[in-house]
């Protein structure tokens, strides 16, 4: 039997924890539940912010990481930019023609989505695609467009690409 230290619960051999109060048993508590000081000077403690900016002025192009590619494609969209993958057969070519990233194997429409400029913005809008849009990890609702960030997250069906502004 393990008498709880703190409570004083008599517990069956090889508990970890007291059944009783949950106190735990372990005979090196001390070495788990020790707090490391942090250097305050440190760059530990400075914040990150996930957030970049949404600014989108006349000019600014959009470099696009797409995962698994090495180069990365760099676009200047106008007012409407249609992102999809080609279609020899309906003769649909859109401003973005994700063909050659496996765009057929990875669910994304022809017509998918589209980028559209307002002041100084950037928005993304789903098209009503088959398998979705979404953004930083967040799935679109058809024709609804959502403001665009520097260094947002796109997934069209299982294509995953990132958008910088430049």
């Amino acid at each position: 039997m393990i008498e709880c230290p703190y409570c004083g619960h008599r517990n069956i051999e090889g508990a970890l924890f007291c059944e009783a109060c949950g106190f735990s048993l372990w005979d090196d508590n001390q070495a788990h539940s020790s707090t490391r000081k942090l250097d305050e000077d440190s760059n530990e403690l400075s914040v990150k912010s996930g957030w970049g900016t949404a600014t989108f002025e006349e000019g600014t192009q959009i470099v696009v990481h797409i995962r698994d590619s090495v180069k990365p494609i760099v676009v200047t969209p106008g007012s409407e930019f249609l992102i999809g993958r080609k279609d020899d057969a309906s003769g649909i070519t859109p401003d973005l023609d994700l063909t050659e990233f496996g765009a057929l194997d990875k669910g994304v429409s022809r017509v998918h989505s589209a980028l559209r400029r307002g002041e100084d913005v950037l928005s993304i809008v789903d098209l009503d695609s088959a398998n979705g849009t979404f953004l930083n990890g967040q799935r679109l609702a058809s024709h609804q467009p959502r403001l665009l960030r520097d260094g947002d997250e796109i997934r069209l069906g299982k294509l995953v690409m990132h958008i910088y502004f430049k």
